[in-house]
């Protein structure tokens, strides 16, 4: 049988330790100063030993506190992912993705339409931005990620790999002569701004290094238009304003429906980063996150069954 101290006053120390501070520890917990001071007397009183020592307006850690502090906020931080752990299990609770952006816009949501249709009981809360979220501590099942698949602490599952290919709109190649990559030399390139997903691929694919690794030389890179957002690229690509570099998997759905056209037919350049499935290892057995799982993955093999 464990013999534990009220769990208040191990929260009022573990806060009051890593601030050194009772104000700041009492700003935290939503209580007053003088009841953390007091949570604290409870443990120390518990322990028969002190935690805290002062000097002048100072607050210092004892050598007995400073050996046990790591433990127990490992110890509260286990206990935190135990109780959220269970409170996931509820079937009510919705299936919260995250994902970039364009990778939900263009890839994702044109999707999930089956998967509710498939599974209408169970609710889709989509979180699509181009900032990482934890996945361990918030408030998310499973995060869809462009990267290198080494994420700590995280369970993570290949997708696909990801090539930027050069497109266009089919209005474009009615209306111009585009044979061969020189040809671009005489077209508005579309240039990508710092969010693009291959940016951020060690390769750092763009039209620079698109030409050379094709063999044209010469070209104006100053020349065409410029986009903050990546979505604005596609949608600048989609409306006719001239060729861009785009991921494939992105744009798939557009040159199947011919609303793109893939210029070239041996230009594809694969990125060393690939599309991940990741989750916590705390959340891998949640029903409606191993339900998405599988789907996901079948919706990846017809994908690739098609292509």
């Amino acid at each position: 049988m464990r013999r534990l101290p009220p769990l208040n006053s191990i929260r009022a120390f573990e806060a009051t330790a890593r601030h050194l501070s009772f104000t700041k520890a009492a700003d935290e917990l939503n209580v007053t100063p003088g009841a953390v001071s007091q949570q604290v007397k409870v443990l120390e009183d518990y322990l028969n030993l002190k935690l805290f020592k002062r000097k002048n307006r100072l607050i210092l850690l004892t050598d007995e506190a400073q050996i046990c502090l790591p433990l127990l906020s490992e110890g509260l931080d286990k206990l935190s992912q135990g109780i959220n752990t269970i409170r996931e299990q509820s079937n009510d609770k919705p299936l919260t993705i995250t994902a970039s952006t364009t990778f939900a816009s263009r890839w994702l949501l044109p999707r999930l339409t089956k998967f509710h249709k498939e599974f209408p009981d169970i609710d889709v809360r989509i979180e699509a931005n181009n900032v990482l979220s934890d996945l361990v501590n918030d408030d998310i099942d499973v995060g869809i990620r462009f990267g290198d698949g080494n994420y700590p602490g995280l369970e993570a599952e290949y997708l696909f790999s990801q090539s930027v290919i050069p497109v266009c709109h089919p209005s474009l190649l009615e209306e111009n002569d585009i044979q061969v990559p020189e040809d671009l030399k005489n077209h508005t390139l579309l240039h990508p701004g710092n969010d693009s997903f291959y940016l951020n691929d060690k390769t750092h694919i763009d039209w620079e290094m698109w030409f050379a690794t094709v063999g044209v030389k010469d070209v104006d890179l100053d020349h065409g238009l410029h986009y903050a957002q990546y979505s604005l690229l596609l949608d600048a690509v989609l409306a006719g304003q001239g060729v861009a570099l785009v991921g494939d998997s992105v744009v798939r759905d557009e040159i199947k429906a011919g609303r793109l056209v893939k210029l070239f037919g041996n230009t594809d350049i694969e990125l060393t980063f690939a599309y991940y499935l990741a989750y916590s290892k705390s959340k891998a057995n949640l029903p409606r996150l191993k339900i998405f799982r599988q789907w996901l993955l079948q919706k990846v093999k017809e994908m690739q069954d098609q292509a």
